[in-house]
């Protein structure tokens, strides 16, 4: 089967995506599933790649120009790659999705149409392997489900998972008619439906989301973006598979980007990441309290501006902030002044930076997750995995992941963090003041820590899950031969 997306970690990264990308693929490999992936050929991702050979060739693909598509030497333990090449789409500099400035590019919807397009020629096995299923991730690959309905199309099923819904390539339906999309599968007016996304929810066989609760959020008007109807629609054809993280990059025992390895059974380490941590960012060491942490995209949908917004309620519990990202301009100069009004308590880093990001998921206590919505989210995992509290609101996969049990529900999940009720900075202030008053029993704190470190959170269970979603939609093809799992 080929996995279809704008990202893959390391040779092009944004966001989650790229390690969802990766880890998923290298796991299904593992499983026996035959999973290969195809990307647009960013000029980063041909000076990595090694052993780049044309394997296809087309001087105008549905009106967008003349394509190639490439195929990489990967290390063993990756899946096998190809590359969607355009000079004219991706032969820039500055990132994915927009340059150097932050500006998206303005030809997006053509840049990943394109990319369809090539996954298209790929189903219809224009290379010497050809897919017998299908696995788009989020809008940039989602009009591919569309395509295939084409006159003389071959047939091969799509899954898509929805990463997140706020993004969805919003086009008219005369622009999607130029970019190749047949007039039986255009909604019949311009709104939600009209999109890359929405397309993709309507015409794919199955659709997943990264976590069971976004499922169920997506079908409501607060979360579904205005697709919510439209999956709705679906039944029970969407499902919820929960994300996994790559438990070997991200294991304090063996982790090459902090100080010193810990476990669970010995977590003296911790402490000295957070001593090394302190001394890097410039925060008082020896400050009582948890040492609190934000690794994020500094956005409104994160809920770091309640972060801001509660600073001085935070700061009375907290030892101290430490503040690792990139975002939106008045969130980073609302840090930077709350670093400036606060020196030797908050120490903000604006970049994306991830072998800080290790350091900084190590050295905290608690790491601040106050999203707004949240489809699966990572960062909570790492935090878990190193013994790290999250504080998060309980939405999408952080309500699937972080816990913090009532006296009264002792049937539940055993705490491993404490959750954000209600979504404002006054219930992440009461959140935090939870926290610095179990941080003040070494013990009770030591045993939420275990609690969340000893949780699998790898890729294998969620593999396991796409394996039999992809066996169950080609047993319900008869037009469609074999299976993914030999």
């Amino acid at each position: 089967m080929l996995h279809v997306a704008a990202e893959i970690f390391p040779f092009a990264k944004v966001g989650g995506l790229a390690d969802v990308t990766a880890g998923l693929s290298r796991a299904l490999q593992a499983q026996g599933v035959d999973s290969r992936v195809l990307i647009p050929a960013y000029p980063p991702v041909r000076n990595r790649a090694a052993g780049l050979r044309v394997v296809w060739t087309c001087d105008n693909v549905a009106g967008l120009g003349r394509a190639e598509i490439l195929q990489a030497e990967v290390n063993q333990d990756q899946a096998p790659l190809w590359l969607a090449a355009s000079q004219a789409f991706f032969d820039r500099t500055g990132g994915p999705y927009a340059d150097s400035r932050g500006i998206p590019w303005p030809d997006n919807l053509e840049r990943f149409a394109f990319l369809c397009h090539c996954a298209l020629r790929m189903a219809h096995g224009v290379t010497d392997w050809q897919p017998d299923l299908l696995h788009l991730h989020d809008w940039h690959a989602a009009l591919t489900a569309a395509l295939l309905g084409g006159q003389g199309s071959c047939r091969v099923p799509c899954l898509l998972t929805i990463h997140n819904a706020a993004y969805q390539g919003t086009a008219s339906c005369a622009h999607l008619r130029s970019l190749g999309v047949p007039d039986d599968r255009l909604p019949s007016f311009d709104g939600a439906a009209s999109s890359f996304l929405g397309l993709g929810v309507r015409w794919a066989e199955r659709v997943a989301t990264v976590s069971p609760t976004y499922a169920r959020e997506l079908q409501t008007p607060r979360c579904g973006c205005g697709l919510d109807a439209l999956i709705r629609d679906r039944g029970d054809e969407v499902i919820g598979i929960l994300n996994g993280i790559d438990v070997d990059v991200w294991n304090p025992a063996t982790d090459p980007h902090i100080v010193r390895p810990y476990t669970q059974d010995d977590l003296a380490g911790k402490q000295a990441c957070r001593e090394a941590l302190c001394v890097e960012m410039g925060v008082d060491a020896n400050l009582q309290g948890p040492l609190l942490g934000v690794v994020s995209r500094l956005t409104w949908q994160k809920g770091l501006d309640l972060v801001v917004s509660a600073a001085s309620a935070v700061l009375r519990a907290a030892a101290g902030l430490v503040v690792l990202g990139r975002g939106d301009a008045d969130l980073e100069q609302a840090f930077v002044s709350l670093a400036r009004r606060h020196p030797r308590r908050v120490a903000v880093r604006l970049a994306y930076d991830e072998a800080l990001a290790h350091r900084v998921i190590a050295g905290t206590d608690a790491l601040l997750v106050p999203s707004r919505f949240e489809p699966c989210g990572l960062t909570q995992m790492y935090a878990l995995r190193y013994g790290t509290l999250p504080v998060a609101t309980p939405v999408g996969g952080l309500a699937d992941t972080v816990f913090e049990r009532h006296p009264r529900e002792p049937q539940r999940d055993p705490s491993n963090g404490f959750v954000v009720r209600p979504m404002s900075a006054r219930g992440l202030t009461h959140a935090i003041r939870r926290a610095r008053s179990l941080f003040d029993d070494p013990s009770a704190w030591r045993a939420r820590q275990h609690n969340g470190m000893r949780e699998d959170y790898g890729w294998a269970r969620s593999a396991q899950a796409y394996r039999q979603l992809y066996d169950a939609m080609l047993r319900e093809d008869p037009g469609i031969p074999g299976s993914v799992v030999p």
